[in-house]
């Protein structure tokens, strides 16, 4: 298959990153609502996303994707500490949006998902365990599942500001208690 054109390339990039806002802010957006937003037919959203699945799965691995690239950017602006802080407030925003998008999936294809991106997901905390490790900010050999599931409680907190509040109380917690 040859590679696709630079435009083609580029309406691909434009659908994604007004598909991720549109169904941030509203789970059920249609297929057509996010064409217009981002100035494309609907034949040229369907030529790259067949189905409205299709779409909000490769929302998922984009969204993944930047996530994980963050880590080298933040490493390389802030501490081991802070940068991980950082990470950690930026996912807990995505398992927000991940929520929405995951109403819009088969449980199957859901469930694929989660498991195609769990890797890179730990290999990011690693990265930046191993750094904190490394500069003495946090405890030797903590384990990147560990504090995956330990985070999960910042992003179970209800919605609204009170919810931010305490995500923001737990994230604090969360970072302390890394420290060695």
């Amino acid at each position: 298959m040859p590679p696709a054109r630079s435009d083609a390339r580029q309406n691909r990039a434009r659908i994604l990153e007004v598909a991720a806002a549109a169904l941030a802010e509203d789970g059920d957006a249609s297929l057509n609502s996010i064409a217009g937003r981002a100035g494309v037919g609907a034949g040229t959203l369907y030529r790259h996303f067949p189905h409205r699945e299709a779409l909000v799965l490769a929302v998922y691995r984009a969204e993944v994707q930047r996530l994980v690239d963050r880590v080298p950017e933040l490493l390389e602006r802030e501490p081991p500490l802070v940068a991980l802080r950082a990470w950690f407030a930026i996912l807990a925003g995505y398992i927000r949006l991940k929520r929405g998008l995951g109403d819009a999936l088969t449980a199957e294809n859901h469930a694929a998902a989660t498991t195609e991106t769990y890797g890179p997901v730990i290999g990011a905390i690693t990265t930046l365990l191993r750094a904190g490790e490394a500069d003495g900010s946090m405890r030797p050999g903590l384990d990147p599942d560990d504090v995956l599931l330990l985070m999960g409680a910042v992003w179970r907190v209800p919605a609204g500001e009170d919810g931010r509040e305490q995500a923001e109380r737990l994230l604090d917690l969360v970072v302390e208690s890394l420290r060695p």
